[in-house]
């Protein structure tokens, strides 16, 4: 059961998602709204916000902190274990959590309480053969919101379509069965990606290494198959680039760009580690794709031109100074922001030439909101952080409260004037709009 405490206290590229148009609510979710009394608040439709480009749109934010952080106003519990992080879409905020190996899709309203869940398949649990990662069992995806349907693809492949409001299921697919695959290493951690009337996946099988299908029905529009490697860990871009529509990821081998009508392979460059886990998504900005992967593979940055054959990619830089695990990544003014894994610390590069302007210490993920990083270290350390290539300039932190047992891995929010944080069972949301 969820209980809710109250306490005191420069864009994508063209062609990228229109969202503002589709993503109005329902008539049935404003008139559930207005009878609780709510105002629909800002959106945060899917994983990484409405452009995928982990930046949010809010302004009049608070400059800096009191030293025990900013006002706590709700704590939500009983989410179940996982790493989820949230959406939020119609004055509803969605994540995703395992409880006792079942993982659930659960609605919260503005307060952090409980409107439904539903089961979404079996959670992923490590193999014996696996023990260095049998600590982090638990829920990975976060929710997808478009039109009044929220989309989540679980752990162990089922991909499931809900009613935004009420929760009623509105289809559901078994990727393994469907596409004659098998559960990654470590589950399906895909945050699907609505593009207009389609949704894009990874099963990463036989039948398709990444499927298009239709949002309103699951039924299949097209299944490349022409990539090699396993499931990268990775979430999916939709892109004009190259003067292409293209459907922009990472398999375990390569990174690759996909005709987003077709399904065509456009372009593959090589791009993995002896691990099979590459799981930041992609960046793409001016025809230029920057990935990065952990475990000492490192960036690279590749260009994307049109040829008399189709699209060309050669990579123009890569380096190991920054192998990026799985807090993502931020391109800022020519910069690049994030984390490394070995080769440790926060980084910053010149995203023109990959050479470093600074390092310093710590790991986790991070999101921008008006010129300022939010940066969540993996053992629960929140910092404010001036974004310069000069240094790395902490304005203030505070310790965030442990939701449970494991690393503090879900990627923060920032949406409406709220800092949304998710710890395993708890989802804590503070005040963050300045008065």
């Amino acid at each position: 059961m969820l209980v809710a405490d109250t306490v005191n206290g420069a864009r994508s590229e063209s062609g990228r998602w229109r969202w503002w148009w589709r993503l109005l609510p329902s008539l049935a979710a404003v008139c559930t709204l207005l009878c609780r009394g709510q105002e629909p608040a800002a959106e945060w439709p899917c994983y990484h916000g409405p452009y995928r480009d982990n930046r949010s749109p809010d302004s009049g934010l608070l400059k800096s902190w009191p030293e025990a952080g900013p006002a706590l106003l709700w704590t939500a519990s009983g989410l179940g274990k996982g790493y989820s992080s949230v959406s939020l879409a119609g004055g509803l905020i969605y994540t995703a959590g395992m409880v006792d190996g079942q993982t659930f899709v659960v609605a919260l309203d503005g307060t952090g309480k409980e409107q439904w869940r539903r089961p979404n398949g079996t959670s992923w649990q490590a193999a014996p053969s696996q023990p260095y990662a049998m600590g982090y069992a638990g829920s990975r995806g976060t929710p997808t919101v478009d039109q009044g349907c929220v989309y989540h693809l679980g752990e162990s492949g089922s991909l499931s379509a809900f009613a935004a409001v009420s929760g009623e299921v509105v289809w559901t697919l078994d990727l393994l069965t469907t596409f004659d695959a098998k559960v990654p290493k470590y589950g399906f951690t895909e945050s699907v990606l609505i593009d207009g009337e389609r949704l894009l996946c990874s099963p990463a099988g036989a039948k398709a290494a990444v499927a298009c299908l239709e949002k309103a029905t699951g039924k299949l529009i097209w299944a490349a198959t022409e990539l090699t490697g396993v499931a990268a860990f990775s979430s999916l871009q939709v892109v004009d680039v190259a003067g292409v529509r293209q459907v922009i990821g990472m398999t375990s081998r390569v990174a690759f760009g996909l005709d987003a009508a077709s399904g065509k392979k456009l372009w593959t460059v090589t791009h993995g580690n002896e691990r099979d886990n590459s799981a930041t998504d992609p960046i793409i900005q001016d025809g230029q794709v920057f990935v990065t992967s952990g475990y000492g593979t490192g960036s690279r940055l590749i260009r994307l031109t049109p040829t008399a054959t189709g699209i060309g990619a050669e990579t123009v830089w890569s380096t190991k100074l920054l192998d990026n695990h799985h807090g993502g990544m931020l391109l800022l003014d020519g910069f690049l922001y994030g984390a490394g894994h070995e080769s440790k610390g926060w980084h910053c590069l010149d995203a023109k030439t990959g050479l470093p302007r600074w390092n310093a210490p710590g790991k986790g993920s991070l999101t921008w909101a008006e010129g300022r990083l939010y940066c969540l270290e993996e053992r629960g350390t929140l910092a404010l952080v001036e974004p310069t290539p000069a240094a790395r300039r902490v304005i203030c932190s505070f310790q965030v409260p442990s939701g449970g047992d494991g690393l503090y891995w879900a990627h923060p929010v920032v949406c409406g004037g709220r800092l949304y944080v998710r710890h395993a069972d708890r989802l804590f949301a503070y005040a963050v709009r300045a008065p």
